[in-house]
Formats: C-alpha cells, structure tokens, sequence
C-alpha cells in the first residue's frame, strides 16, 4: 500500500521535494498515524483512516491534460470521452463519491447471477447479511452512495468475488465482471485501481474498450454501436445512443 502511494506521489510531484517525501516516508507506520502527508507547507496526501486506500487531493481528479493523453492514445476526440462520462456518472464528472470509494452502483440482480456461477449459497448469505438484499436505505446510511457501499461491503464480507462481479465501478461504471478485459491481473487489483484514482479509472476503461473493439465506435461516433456493446441490448429503450449523441454534440461545441 505504501508502495502505491509513493508511486502515484512521484508522477505527481517535482523532482525537488521527493527526497523529502522519501524522509518522511522512511518514518515507520507513517501513513498509519498521520492524517495527512505535508512537505513544503502544502498537504500532499490526506490519510482517511476510516478507508484502506489513500486519498490524493492531487491527481485524484482528471485533468483536461489525462483526457487529450488518452484521446490521442486511442485516436478519439475529448468531447467523445466526457460524453459516455456525462451518461456513466453525471454531469460531475466525479469517479468517486467519497475519499477512496470510487462511485459504484451494487446491481443485486447481476449479483445473484453471479451467486449462482459461483456456487454462493443466496439463502445463507441472505441470513448472514439481509443488508445484501434489501433496497438501498438512503436515510440510515445518509446517501445512496453509503447505502450502496454497506451492500457491498456486506457482500465482500462473504465472497469478494461474487460482490465485486455484481457491481458497476467508478466513472465509467465497468461491471466487475468485466475485469479481465479492463486488462487487470486479479479481482483484487481491479478494485485496488478503481478506487486509486480517476485516472486509474479511465486507463481500465481504455483497455476495456480496446478488448471488446468498442474503441472503433467511440472513434466513429457511432453511437448505436457503442451503446449496445457497452449498456446491452436494452440500450435503445433507454435512450443510451441518443444521450451519447447529444452529450456529444454539447462537448464539441465547447
């Protein structure tokens, strides 16, 4: 964990202040203790102790440079990124709905599906953790997000697999199941990335789109196409294509 923070600490910060960062780093349990990391009077990194990961005030949220590096990279416009952005998690923007708990959306339908493919018992953990099962309650856990992260997290308790498969993920909400083709080596590091930064965010979604081929249609604006590869064949009735279009057009313009 340690070594993660550190990583995404060095593309952040000039050269002159990381042998500081690395005096302060040598301290033993450092990011255990403090709340947050300050070198040269500015707070580096905050350290949510109530949460596993660390939260970066910088380099938590894309730049307009992260989205022209991965347009160029996948030969797309900007305006086509922040479009299927605007449809995934609103006009915010946002991957991420509190420090270190990227957006997510737990889909108990998805998640007895996948219950079922992994031999999970659905009536042991219905009696294990009902919280599972029952509709987001907003008002115990003060916002949807809470209440959805209290099924999750209920779900993790019992098979991290299956919870993680039955939840859409972050700014572009990727489906769980999909963590192969978002090119990571494990469950675990899928969610690791997902709840890093927005920029880990987008470069799963970069390679979730090259290994269905759904590239070429973000690429060709069309919308259809990429609509049904990437919400399923409901799309049309949701009017998927058609947000995308008009996102899209309202993003050119800018």
């Amino acid at each position: 964990m340690k070594r993660n923070l550190l990583h995404r600490l060095t593309l952040l910060l000039p050269a002159a202040v990381l042998p500081a960062l690395m005096t302060h780093a040598g301290t033993p349990d450092l990011f255990g203790r403090l709340d947050s990391l300050v070198l040269d009077g500015h707070t580096i990194a905050v350290w949510d102790t109530t949460d596993t990961i660390p939260y970066l005030e910088r380099g938590e949220r894309l730049t307009e440079k992260d989205y022209i590096e991965v347009a160029e990279e996948l030969g797309v416009d900007v305006a086509a990124i922040k479009a299927v952005v605007e449809i995934e998690a609103g006009k915010s923007h946002r991957g991420f709905w509190s420090p270190g708990k990227p957006l997510i959306n737990f889909d108990l339908s998805m998640y007895r599906q996948f219950a079922k493919r992994n031999n999970l018992n659905l009536a042991t953990a219905r009696k294990r953790s009902p919280v599972i099962f029952n509709r987001p309650n907003d008002r115990k856990y003060g916002s949807r997000q809470a209440a959805q992260q209290a099924r999750l997290d209920a779900a993790m308790a019992i098979d991290e697999r299956t919870a993680v498969q039955g939840t859409f993920w972050g700014m572009f909400q990727i489906g769980g199941f999909n963590w192969k083709k978002c090119g990571a080596d494990s469950i675990s590091q899928f969610v690791e990335l997902m709840s890093r930064s927005e920029r880990d965010q987008l470069e799963l979604f970069v390679n979730f789109l090259r290994s269905t081929g759904l590239d070429k249609h973000l690429r060709e604006h069309n919308w259809a196409a990429f609509a049904r590869g990437y919400n399923g064949p409901s799309y049309a009735s949701r009017g998927y294509h058609t947000r995308l279009a008009s996102a899209y057009r309202r993003y050119s313009a800018q």
